[in-house]
């Protein structure tokens, strides 16, 4: 092991090493010539021999700059350093709100630390794995623990770091990446690469018309080349990409067995790692022993383990800015909201509008809480957040995978409920119904182009066609069963609010009184 890693101080630093001998070299040598002559040839040649010495030295440095910057690589030289296991320092225990990810990852592990077995009985070490899933779910941190629990130096770097204007420079950049990985690999049994946002340079390969391609192509090209270990030795290199994009958009050599081997999916948490995440990052700030941490478990439906950490963040400064110790609930909801809805302003309303806004916004409270299969009411409110006037904050009761047909109807209906109880409560409707409209259009027209949800027999993914490929007379059909969507919801929405007028009326002056209402 000690040899391994001498000879790999000599690759990093044997032109340091013999640049520093030649330099003590042609000082020694003159100042023992100079020794065998008298004093004032001695003096003389001393002043002469100074002078060109510096006058050389000068010239060489500026050559070497030059071409190095210019002429090589420009100004894209490969500084990226190995990170030491123990400054990663991210264990399996410090890894929450992923468990399937988690349990993966630790197989994998061992295949690492196990590898020379695995090459006995004839199998082939993992040259890759492929980390996806949305943002902020712990892809990164999930890379660090792998690192830390094989014991192997690791060097991370980003996707965008290989993209250069300069032609060649992402492809020089891959294979110094790769170059420094394998000498690690030979001085300490192993190397761990993690290319964050790998999609940046993996994407499906582009080529142009008589044979060229994209830089982007070379880069990709040099990165497949390199996984293939197609040295005279298979050096025990582990590359680990992350990306949120989709699997489909990658390109599939990439994805072939022999490069990217295993694929781990790390998907948002479910309700008990919610409940995991909350009490560990509220461990690290103070807050009071009567929190519920359960109920906000299940108010924080399809959010992150990033989200949740942030949440507690914020929780805290709000707690601060309002001179508590200790973070308590209502601290936890107000940064829920604060996040999720945006920050109030202080905007003054006149009580027309008050009013307008408080009957719109109970409009989606009643149906959303009477008629919808899944989601229920947390908060309504007619304080202005953001670019809204108003809002009814809801999310589902329970886990959800899929949207079906009942709830693509529910939402088109808590969508289209403010203009309904505007129209009814006032005779006109206002501009705030805009962003309702566009997102019951948008669903409806989902149901009947994308999902096969409307009430004929035209069913298939219309919207993946070319428009110019589907005829006129489909195109009427689907729109006019878009189109009867929208109207039966109206029509509905408007019977039910009408039978529920004293309901209606009330939660509208609560409104109006309150300006919010909790669940």
């Amino acid at each position: 092991m000690f040899l391994k890693k001498l000879r790999l101080f000599w690759w990093n630093h044997s032109i340091k090493i013999g640049i520093l001998a030649w330099i003590i070299f042609i000082f020694w040598w003159p100042i023992q010539a100079l020794g065998s002559i008298d004093s004032y040839q001695r003096s003389y040649m001393v002043a002469w021999l100074s002078m060109l010495g510096l006058q050389s030295t000068i010239s060489a440095v500026i050559f070497v700059v030059l071409y190095a910057k210019f002429l090589t690589r420009g100004f894209t030289g490969f500084k990226k350093k190995q990170l030491k296991t123990e400054s990663v320092d991210v264990h399996w225990t410090d890894v929450i709100g992923m468990e399937g990810a988690k349990l993966e990852a630790r197989e994998i592990v061992e295949l690492i630390k196990d590898h020379a077995r695995v090459k006995k009985i004839g199998g082939n070490i993992i040259r890759g794995m492929l980390m996806m899933g949305p943002p902020g779910c712990g892809k990164t941190y999930l890379a660090k623990a792998i690192a830390t629990e094989a014991g192997m130096p690791f060097i991370s770097m980003s996707g965008a770091e290989f993209v250069e204007v300069f032609v060649g420079v992402g492809a020089s950049r891959v294979r110094q990446l790769f170059q420094k990985a394998r000498r690690l690999a030979y001085a300490h049994g192993g190397c761990i690469v993690f290319l964050d946002e790998v999609d940046a340079i993996g994407r499906r390969r582009a080529f142009a018309i008589g044979g060229g391609s994209e830089e982007t192509n070379s880069t990709q090209n040099q990165l497949l080349a390199e996984m293939d270990g197609l040295g005279d030795k298979a050096e025990n290199v582990i590359v680990i990409g992350a990306t949120n994009a989709a699997e489909e958009t990658l390109d599939v050599a990439l994805l072939r067995p022999g490069r990217f081997d295993r694929k781990i999916y790390v998907d948002k948490p479910d309700l008990q790692e919610r409940e995991d995440l909350f009490h560990y990052y509220l461990s690290k700030i103070k807050y009071e022993d009567s929190l519920d941490v359960a109920r906000f478990a299940r108010k924080a439906v399809g959010k992150s383990p990033a989200d949740i950490a942030n949440l507690t963040k914020e929780a805290a400064l709000i707690a601060t800015r309002g001179k508590h110790d200790r973070v308590s609930a209502d601290h936890l909801s107000e940064a829920m909201e604060r996040i999720d809805l945006g920050l109030k302003r202080s905007t003054k309303i006149g009580q027309k509008e008050k009013e307008m806004t408080a009957y719109h916004e109970t409009g989606h409270l009643i149906v959303l809480y009477l008629t919808h299969p899944t989601d229920d009411v947390f908060k309504a409110s007619i304080i202005p957040r953001g670019p809204a006037g108003g809002v009814v904050y809801h999310l589902p009761s329970e886990e959800k995978h899929f949207t079906n047909r009942d709830e693509f109807l529910a939402n088109i209906k808590v969508a289209v409920a403010g203009y309904v109880a505007e129209k009814i409560q006032f005779g006109v409707t206002s501009s705030g119904v805009s962003s309702d409209f566009q997102q019951a259009m948008r669903m409806a027209h989902a149901m009947v182009w994308r999902l096969g949800m409307g009430q004929s027999e035209s069913l298939g993914d219309y919207a993946s066609i070319p428009p110019d490929q589907i005829s006129d007379s489909i195109k009427q059909k689907l729109n006019a069963e878009t189109h009867q969507i929208i109207q039966d919801c109206l029509r509905e929405v408007e019977e039910l609010l009408k039978n529920e007028r004293v309901l209606f009326e009330r939660f509208a002056k609560e409104l109006v009184e309150r300006q919010e209402l909790d669940y």
